[in-house]
């Protein structure tokens, strides 16, 4: 229950981030959840091949780890993004004074 009260405050932020960046806002949320899914899922890979078990108290701190890996990873791609141009100026457009 924690875990996707987690991922719905993840995308939340990453919508904010998104809206900020000038962005689509459903898309990043999109990417933001299948990172989170995808980093858990690498993550359980990774418990099993060093615990060499399917314990799955070992498994859901590596898991979590992935998970938060991901966000941290599509976070880190948008925040390079340049940000959205708020200034209505246009050299192309202005005259010569």
């Amino acid at each position: 229950m924690l875990e996707i009260i987690a991922l719905v405050w993840c995308t939340w932020q990453m919508g904010k981030l998104a809206e900020k960046k000038g962005q689509r806002v459903g898309m990043w949320r999109f990417y933001t959840v299948l990172a989170w899914i995808g980093g858990e899922m690498i993550g359980i890979f990774i418990a099993i091949g060093v615990f060499h078990n399917e314990d799955y108290i070992s498994m859901l701190p590596m898991a979590l780890m992935g998970a938060v890996g991901g966000y941290l990873i599509i976070r880190y791609t948008l925040s390079k993004m340049p940000d959205k141009s708020d200034d209505p100026f246009d050299f192309e457009n202005k005259q010569g004074e």
